[in-house]
């Protein structure tokens, strides 16, 4: 579809026929490193079991202790889930490749903070179980932000107007468009990377709170 979409469309959005191809598989790569459909974190099933009360008094941060853990869980799926789909791309349809080690820095450098923003945001969702006992309609309306306005669906260069302005400001962006962009040589680098950790910074700092705010006032489920 795409394929058709470009052919008929030439230039759409900024990008040709193979940046949309390699758009795509970039894409896929990156739905299991930023578990783009939810999820990912044992934050929710430990909240329901009670467990969560051992992980608040033990001297580790419950927030850097479970971003440690998601880093090396997208790191693992990164190379066993997002590399291979790119690598059958390449060799069925071709795929643009960057064109120098700068930009194979950015782009790896877009990728790790938006694991960051990826994760802020879920541990976020997660932590809701805290105050509504259930996740699951939460996980669902995340699910359909992340999937509508991360770019994982279409580039958001697409989207018109406001609705494309406001698409690109939010933190979704910096999960899927911004380090897909970086890896086409589309987005300026520094401005980039800047926005990126703004919203990881913003995400990590709620979700600071609201661990404070759990350790003051939680419903345990389980026990």
């Amino acid at each position: 579809m795409l394929i058709a979409l470009w052919q008929a469309r030439p230039g759409l959005a900024g990008y040709d026929v193979t940046d949309a191809v390699t758009f795509c598989f970039i894409t896929q790569a990156f739905i299991g490193p930023m578990q783009l459909f939810g999820g990912g974190l044992g934050l929710p099933e430990r909240i329901r079991s009670g467990d969560i009360a051992l992980d608040l008094v033990r001297p580790a941060s419950l927030q850097l202790w479970t971003l440690a853990e998601d880093l090396g869980r997208a790191a693992y799926l990164f190379l066993v889930r997002g590399i291979p789909p790119m690598l059958v791309g390449a060799v069925v349809f071709g795929i643009t490749v960057p064109a120098g080690p700068g930009q194979w820095l950015a782009f790896l450098a877009g990728f790790a903070v938006a694991v960051v923003v990826s994760f802020g945001w879920r541990y976020l969702v997660a932590l809701s179980v805290c105050w509504l006992l259930d996740d699951r309609g939460v996980a669902v309306v995340s699910m359909l932000l992340t999937t509508f306005f991360s770019g994982m669906m279409v580039p958001l260069h697409l989207f018109p107007g406001l609705l494309g302005d406001l698409a690109t400001a939010l933190p979704w962006a910096a999960m899927v468009q911004l380090p897909t962009d970086l890896y086409l040589g589309k987005a300026p680098v520094l401005e980039t990377l800047a926005f990126q950790s703004l919203w990881a910074a913003i995400l990590l700092g709620l979700g600071a709170l609201a661990t404070m705010a759990i350790r003051r006032k939680v419903v345990i489920q389980g026990g």
